[in-house]
């Protein structure tokens, strides 16, 4: 088996991970699969955001895991769950890395869902009640 390269995000590929103060939503044929006011918002390079998700704030219950797998030398290797209740359009719905290199721990026990594999994801935005709260 020939060694993985492994990068380091810098200038010319940066990686934030911030905590989203947001409420997470994730629904699939109107069943919440998850909810959360704990998201880490990952921005990488020209990427979209993603959005991830604590597995406590998962339900687990309504995932199965797959043998897909794949490999980003920035992160690590990523396994896959599908979303059987959603049918083909769910299949390997949401990754996880459940051993990210260094420069990403803050994703470890956390997963992220492809938005075009499931039905939503919604954010909602504290309202300033809210913040004060939590703050």
């Amino acid at each position: 088996m020939k060694n993985k390269q492994i990068k380091i995000p810098g200038p010319d590929h940066q990686i934030s991970i911030q905590r989203n103060p947001a409420r997470i939503v994730v629904s699939v044929a109107g069943h919440v699969i998850a909810d959360t006011r704990d998201a880490l918002t990952l921005q990488e390079a020209d990427y979209s955001p993603v959005k991830y998700i604590p597995r406590e704030d998962v339900d687990f219950a309504q995932l199965e895991r797959t043998d897909h797998v794949t490999y980003c030398p920035y992160k690590g290797d990523c396994t896959y769950y599908s979303v059987p209740g959603g049918g083909k359009k769910s299949v390997n719905a949401v990754w996880t890395y459940e051993d990210p290199y260094p420069a990403v721990a803050q994703i470890r026990d956390h997963v992220a869902f492809y938005p075009d594999r499931v039905d939503e994801i919604a954010e909602q935005l504290p309202t300033t009640r809210e913040s004060v709260k939590r703050g």
